[in-house]
């Protein structure tokens, strides 16, 4: 590629617009919104915890082009900003409060505001996919309010204000406009980012994956270097390079239009594409969406991904002929794809379930991947890690659910200390989860703001490989990393596990955590709605917890109740088969239970066991309940074990509750 003199960015920042602050007060924001100017107040109360499915939600998804801006933050909660809202505002600045952009790793949120006319993203803490999303198409983001209000009066800003903090590489990224333009530079040459000098010293699991993935020589494509530690900023060869089709045919026209149309990806081998996420959308979807054409334009991402798969030669996990999909992403990824020690990434928050393998595992957007297809490597800025020794022995009713959700309650996680760590689980209370539950606790990591979750390989991962992916001793046992002795974290903690309790997340959050018996004080939840399936809540192991309390509830001559429709969805054909040899087909069956093929579903509010209307409660195994995010009603979180139980009790309890009362 020649050099052609890529253009910066203008080293002033002006802005000519308004700001509009997405406020708790209903009555302030919709003043806006019909037209109000306001100036920053710090005394002024901004909304929390914007996930991306409020900023765009499933259904806005299926658009992948400039329609987006059409649709920003329709989904943000009290339903206020409607089709156009944002655009029709022409406010270039959009400010809210603490972890904008949490939850999905989805590119179309900032997208969506950037084509809705945003320039500037303000916010008391940021999260760090949506944040790196931004950076990657151009828009600033902030969390330095004194900026805002220089903006507001209309000055101009030097551009490194909004840089103060970032790496060499992100730095750079901003100062070329985005990702595409600075990476044109940096392979022609015009920008380098500066080399990693850290001296040899004692590393942690995730730092000793990036140093030996980092790419040494751009030249060469040599990789490997001596050591890395917190802030450094390097790009790194990724393993294992995945992405599903809600976002396929995004990454493919940001492909294009970065590289031309004569572009192919590299090394394809490592590369694999899933249809997993959208089929059972026809089974959900409301008439209203129907007839404007959704349904054909969710369909079309599927046939997008298949043609992009098929001209490229890259791995299709496709539809199963018994409906469904082959697996869910990640569960597939685990199952057959990463090995310990790996980089993974995945177009999906989720991407760190791989993580309890001993991998790098983490999500990007859609840009970093268009880009890691071309040039087979990914930015990366080494975060700091956090420990969790986990010692004691759980009692039988704790599920690694119920450890994660307790780890989310506490204060370092709720404040949004973690926001972009590595949360890293280790000690000899590992030893009594199986991987298929420390995949649960990697899994939620994202949940906690961190970037990814990660695990020491063990004997428990050997035995996996050996056992369930079939690799023979030796390879099974070889080339484990682990943490050094005085590698340095962030924060250290110790879980002692014969101190949890089950636990429940309360509507609206994941980190909204309280123990079972905290919630029974307040009187018994009904529910409408009991879910098990998803990435966290739909492998064996989560299977044999169902099976567990539904047989017992057989046993005593308890069915499903009968105001609450259950759902249990399997995460691959591979567990679907597990759960046919183990007769717990029969046991769901003859219990009530309503079972899905293997698919993402309802927790993207794609599939059966979505809420339809705001007063329906669900109790549920998947990872988040952010507002909408699996239909208007609330959402609660809990393990497998509890939501088989308040299936059968008709409002959310633990199995040892249910069983000890003489009857339902």
């Amino acid at each position: 590629m020649s050099n052609e003199g890529f253009k910066k960015r203008d080293p002033l920042v002006k802005i000519d617009g308004r700001a509009l602050y997405l406020t708790e007060d209903a009555d302030t924001l919709k003043a806006q919104l019909a037209g109000e100017i306001l100036k920053h107040d710090p005394s002024r109360k901004l909304i929390d915890n914007i996930s991306t499915d409020e900023i765009t939600p499933g259904w806005v998804c299926f658009w992948y082009d400039e329609t987006l801006g059409d649709y920003s933050l329709v989904g943000l909660r009290g339903g206020h900003i409607q089709k156009d809202g944002l655009k029709s505002t022409g406010a270039k600045i959009i400010v809210s409060g603490l972890s904008k952009g949490c939850g999905s790793s989805r590119e179309t949120a900032p997208f969506s505001e950037k084509v809705a006319g945003i320039q500037v993203v303000v916010a008391q803490t940021i999260e760090k996919i949506y944040g790196q999303n931004c950076r990657n198409i151009g828009l600033l983001t902030t969390t330095d309010f004194g900026i805002l209000e220089r903006l507001e009066n209309g000055e101009s800003v030097p551009l490194e204000e909004f840089t103060q903090g970032l790496d060499p590489i992100a730095k750079g990224i901003v100062e070329y406009g985005g990702l595409f333009t600075y990476n044109k530079a940096r392979l022609a040459g015009e920008v380098a980012p500066p080399p990693v000098a850290t001296a040899k010293r004692p590393m942690n699991l995730v730092e000793k994956i990036i140093a030996q993935s980092a790419i040494a020589d751009a030249k060469t494509g040599a990789t490997g270097i001596d050591a890395v530690k917190p802030g450094d900023a390097l790009f790194c060869r990724a393993d294992v390079r995945f992405s599903h089709e809600y976002v396929t045919p995004m990454a493919e026209s940001l492909f294009k239009a970065g590289f031309g149309d004569d572009a192919h990806v590299r090394d394809n081998e490592s590369i694999f594409a899933f249809r997993d996420h959208l089929t059972f959308i026809d089974k959900v979807m409301p008439e209203e969406h129907k007839k404007k054409g959704l349904l054909e334009l969710a369909d079309n991402l599927a046939k997008v991904q298949e043609d992009f798969v098929t001209r490229e030669g890259i791995r299709l996990f496709g539809e199963h002929p018994d409906g469904g999909s082959e697996a869910i992403c990640h569960n597939a990824v685990m199952e057959e794809l990463a090995a310990p020690g790996f980089m993974v990434i995945g177009t999906d928050s989720h991407t760190c379930t791989a993580g309890a393998l001993g991998c790098f595992a983490f999500g990007v957007g859609s840009t970093d991947m268009a880009n890691a297809w071309y040039t087979k490597d990914v930015q990366v800025k080494v975060p700091e890690s956090v420990r969790y020794e986990l010692v004691g022995k759980p009692a039988e009713d704790i599920t690694a659910k119920d450890v994660i959700l307790y780890v989310m309650a506490q204060e370092y996680i709720k404040s949004g200390k973690g926001i972009g760590k590595v949360l890293e689980f280790t000690g000899e209370g590992l030893l009594h989860f199986n991987m298929d539950e420390r995949a649960t606790l990697t899994n939620m990591a994202v949940e906690a703001g961190a970037t990814t979750g990660i695990i020491e390989p063990d004997a428990v991962t050997a035995k996996y490989l050996m056992d369930f992916r079939g690799w023979d001793e030796q390879a099974a046992n070889a080339g484990f990393l682990k943490s050094d002795e005085g590698a340095e974290y962030d924060a250290s903690f110790t879980i002692d596990l014969s101190a949890i309790r089950p636990m429940i997340a309360t509507p609206g959050d994941p980190r909204n955590g309280v123990t079972s018996d905290e919630l029974a004080e307040t009187g018994k939840i009904m529910v409408d709605i009991a879910y098990g399936g998803s990435c966290t809540g739909g492998k064996m192991t989560d299977m044999d917890m169902y099976a567990e309390v539904l047989k017992e509830g057989l046993n005593r001559g308890w069915k499903v109740n009968e105001e609450v429709k259950l759902y249990i969805q399997f995460g691959s054909q591979r567990i679907k088969e597990y759960a046919v040899e183990k007769g717990y087909l029969d046991v769901f069956s003859q219990s009530g239970a309503e079972v899905i093929e293997p698919s993402c579903g309802a927790c993207i509010k794609a599939g059966p066991g979505v809420s339809n209307k705001e007063h329906q409660i669900t109790v549920s195994a998947i990872n988040r309940n952010f507002p909408g995010r699996s239909g208007p009603g609330d959402v609660y979180l809990s393990s497998p074990r509890v939501v088989a139980a308040s299936a059968l009790a008709g409002y959310i309890i633990t199995p040892e509750d249910l069983f000890a009362a003489q009857n339902l």
